[in-house]
This record gives structure tokens, sequence and C-alpha cells, in this order.
């Protein structure tokens, strides 16, 4: 099964991605984001896409640019996220045919981004919104929005946003920080997985 947990890698070097892609895709993550403001992030994106392109869905997060977008297109990146929801880098990243996730907060930036080819909607940050505003919020959007809970949501609050209708879940520290191994990735990876599929069943 296709989990809807995109697991993001801020702050990782490229001499550490393969063995951590390997520890997210073998406990069952497989969408990966690296956010541009991490060491030499394409260098990692690109070594990752080669090495594991065919088992993961693997891009790039912070891209605010157009000009990020081509240079991921040109290493093979298959998806842009972003924190804010720019109309250029949208459409920008749909125009290099990869998938598009940008941050939105309230219902202007919501419709603005699905206007502009959207993929699914990043609702950053997650916590500050909260449930209650997103079920009213995810109320008025049209009914097969993908929609991901980023920012201060974990595993224990799996259950409730997906009752509340929430499509997956973006996760940084919860599952990686610098530093982390791959062997204490692999077991948090196995944790987040494990109340996913609990609150998926």
């Amino acid at each position: 099964m296709s989990r809807e947990i995109i697991a993001i890698l801020r702050g990782i070097k490229p001499d550490e991605a393969l063995a951590i892609t390997d520890a997210l895709v073998n406990a069952g993550i497989t969408k990966i984001e690296v956010p541009l403001n991490s060491p030499d992030p394409y260098d990692s994106i690109e070594r990752m896409i080669n090495h594991a392109g065919d088992r993961a869905l693997i891009g790039a997060g912070t891209v605010l640019d157009v000009n990020a977008v081509k240079r991921l297109a040109r290493i093979g990146a298959q998806m842009v996220v972003s924190p804010d929801a720019n109309p250029d880098v949208i459409s920008a990243t749909k125009a290099q045919g990869m998938l598009s996730f940008p941050g939105v907060l309230t219902p202007t930036e919501a419709f603005s981004a699905l206007r502009s080819g959207a993929d699914g909607l990043k609702f950053f940050p997650a916590f500050k919104l909260g449930l209650d505003g997103y079920k009213a919020l995810s109320a008025v959007l049209p009914a097969d929005t993908k929609t991901y809970a980023v920012g201060g949501v974990g595993p224990a609050d799996f259950a409730d946003w997906r009752k509340a209708g929430i499509t997956g879940f973006g996760l940084g520290s919860n599952i990686y920080k610098p530093g982390y191994s791959a062997g204490k990735i692999a077991a948090l990876a196995a944790d987040v997985v494990a109340a996913y599929d609990e609150a998926t069943l």
C-alpha cells in the first residue's frame, strides 16, 4: 500500500542520503522530501533518485522560486513542496511534469493553489490551524482534494486528523533530525507507519 506519509529530511547531507532512503522505503515510507535549505540538497536529491527513484517519490521542500523548480526537473525530481502557495512555482512545477504540494493555511490560499494546478495542499503549520479549523476549511474544498497536515502533528495525532478527513501527513522531527543514524530512523519510521496503518483501518 502507498501510505500518504511524506518524510521531511531537513538538514540531511549527501553522504547519508542513500542509507536513510533505504531505511524509510524498507519501513514503508515512499514519499521523501529534502528541503532546499539543507546542505547540498540537489546533490542529495539526485543521489536518492538514482538509487531509489523506482521505489519512492523523491523531491524537494522549501521550494520558493521557478529557477529551483527548473533545476529540480533537470535532476529528475518527482515532487515540489513549498511553504507557501506561489502560483508561479505551482505552474512551473506542473509544466515540468512534477507533483505540486504548496503550503496553505487559509481558504484564499487553498483555492488559489488549486486553481494554479496543485496536486495536494500542505496545511502548515497544522497545529495552528487545529482540527476544528481544518474541518471548517475542508468542508468547502472539492471532495477529491488531497490534504496533508504538516507542522506539530505526530503519530499520536494521526487518528484524530484522519477522522477529520485529512489525506496524509508530512513529518520532520518525528522521523529525522541531523545526526540520527539510519538505524534510529528505521525504528522511528516503523513506529510512524504502525500508527498510520492503525489510524487508517
